[in-house]
């Protein structure tokens, strides 16, 4: 009898490659489903890439981004819920991990910020 519990406490995260080194190149992506994820891809790209944009155009690529993601309309072919469904994704699976991403890139914006302000030249003098 083969042990199989250990795939149960693995981590379940991937990097971008390995998502998508799934659908790239395969048979079974062609046409509509090809579009769908190149749009879902420039989707999870705007999110990441400007998640902490400060310039208007960023933020609002950012929050355009965001909102097609938090949707749960399907009156719209391209709309994220079908588009997942489509692609064999779970949409809240994936709503999950994008929201503990980006927590957890806050977290590294607050430290990095803490950080500088403890080592400022002021603080150094006072030291």
């Amino acid at each position: 009898m083969t042990d199989r519990s250990f795939g149960l406490f693995e981590p379940d995260a991937l990097l971008p490659a390995q998502f998508y080194a799934a659908f790239r190149g395969g048979s079974g992506v062609r046409g509509e489903k090809r579009l769908m994820l190149a749009v879902l891809e420039d989707a999870l790209d705007c999110f990441q890439k400007y998640a902490a944009a400060h310039d208007g155009h960023g933020q609002a690529l950012f929050e355009e981004a965001n909102a097609w993601i938090a949707s749960g309309d399907r009156g719209w072919f391209f709309s994220y819920e079908n588009i997942c469904e489509t692609l064999e994704i779970n949409p809240e699976y994936l709503r999950r991990g994008l929201d503990s991403w980006r927590h957890g890139q806050a977290n590294v914006v607050r430290h990095v910020v803490a950080t500088a302000k403890n080592d400022s030249p002021r603080m150094r003098a006072a030291g």
